[in-house]
């Protein structure tokens, strides 16, 4: 029995995520675990589907267990993204191997690059600093610096899928996990891509096709038929997500929250809760990102600001890490690897939210931003969704 782990959002599951997930298989994988973002994403975005039907879509194609990332970290930064999601995997107990997607697909390669930035971070922080002054990303600083040394490294830290995969091995380092990494080289159409190539599209380009009210997209050319098939009728059902639907209802919280509010928000710093506070006279959603955007900030860091200011996440929620795995769909594979973890979990993990949620103050904090983000996100679908549909959610296990 071997479990590898894969960190993933699906939004939705496409060509690009099935060669990943039979990479894995023939990597030797007989079991296969996945952290998924919920009902938003790292990019700062509603997920295009709801979580419960994008994990039981994962498990249809190849997935033998499905453990939601908690909200707070699929709306962080890449490293606090990879940080909550390899803990659960490492707190498990039974996962062998980390496989993930990478655009240079070598591990040596990443730890290499890995090794070389923490040193240069170490050692250069005030060239970075002095960067940063200028109104630039920490990433970008960092990249500058880097290249100054190395061309080549930071090459490698440019591309999306390599920078998480950089952050996935520090997250193993940082909690000493025995989990192997492995790495599978991307293929098609990059992370942001808008060519598709092959029948590998990126989630981005799908989901702006999607979406748009013009162009047309058939999504069998680029995903598996049954995802292809939910995607149709959740279409036809109005059961797709679009952040613009939430324009006024961000609008409205800005304009009711305080500077002290702001300031305390998950990623506000360096005095940008006075530019989001300065931004709350916007009369669009549009105007909003372009009135506080600089190069400093990036648009997805903004966005992912602005769900948290919907939801209620703060600076506090960020102390600490997930402290329960709760599983989101699951087949008889996946039942086989939590009998694998009985007695060597290091955190609880279970379907039932509520449950979960008993087991001490930071679960219920957890579980309270978690149901407050899935009633959000059900007024960003097309048809809006009940609230409180968390609580009363129906866990799918698939028996073969």
């Amino acid at each position: 029995m071997k479990v590898s782990g894969i960190i993933s959002e699906y939004n939705p599951f496409h060509n690009g995520h099935q060669y990943h997930v039979n990479e894995t298989r023939r990597h030797g994988a007989t079991h296969i675990v996945a952290v998924m973002s919920g009902s938003f994403v790292q990019r700062g975005d509603a997920a295009i589907m709801d979580k419960l039907r994008r994990a039981r879509l994962a498990v249809r194609s190849g997935v033998d267990l499905v453990i939601e990332l908690p909200v707070q970290y699929s709306l962080s930064s890449a490293e606090s993204f990879a940080s909550g999601a390899v803990w659960l995997l490492h707190c498990l107990g039974a996962v062998d191997e980390l496989s993930f997607g990478s655009e240079c697909g070598s591990i040596e390669k990443l730890t290499q690059t890995l090794d070389m930035v923490q040193h240069t971070a170490d050692v250069r922080a005030d060239e970075i600093r002095r960067i940063m002054e200028n109104g630039y990303t920490y990433p970008r600083a960092l990249n500058s610096v880097v290249r100054g040394e190395s061309p080549e490294y930071a090459d490698i830290i440019s591309e999306p899928n390599n920078t998480l995969g950089i952050e996935y091995l520090k997250a193993l380092r940082s909690f000493s996990s025995s989990i192997v990494p492995y790495t599978v080289k991307r293929r098609g159409d990059s992370h942001d891509g808008s060519s598709p190539d092959s029948g590998f599209a990126s989630a981005s380009y799908i989901r702006e096709k999607l979406l748009s009210d013009t162009e047309v997209i058939h999504p069998e050319d680029y995903m598996p038929e049954h995802v292809a098939k939910a995607i149709r009728s959740a279409e036809a059902n109005g059961e797709l997500a679009d952040l613009k639907r939430l324009e006024r209802v961000f609008l409205y919280k800005l304009r009711t929250t305080s500077l002290d509010e702001l300031a305390k928000l998950c990623d506000v710093g360096q005095g940008l809760e006075n530019r989001l506070y300065s931004a709350r006279t916007a009369s669009s959603l549009e105007e909003l990102l372009y009135n506080v955007k600089t190069k400093r900030y990036t648009m997805a860091r903004l966005k992912r600001i602005l769900i948290s200011l919907l939801i209620g996440i703060t600076r506090d929620d960020m102390t600490h890490l997930p402290p329960y795995g709760r599983i989101l769909a699951l087949n008889d594979r996946g039942t086989e690897i939590l009998a694998r973890a009985k007695g060597k979990a290091l955190l609880p993990y279970g379907t039932s939210l509520s449950r979960l949620s008993a087991k001490n103050a930071t679960a219920r904090r957890f579980a309270e931003l978690e149901e407050r983000a899935s009633d959000i996100y059900g007024l960003a679908l097309g048809k809006a969704a009940s609230a409180q549909d968390d609580l009363r959610a129906k866990i799918t296990i698939d028996m073969e």
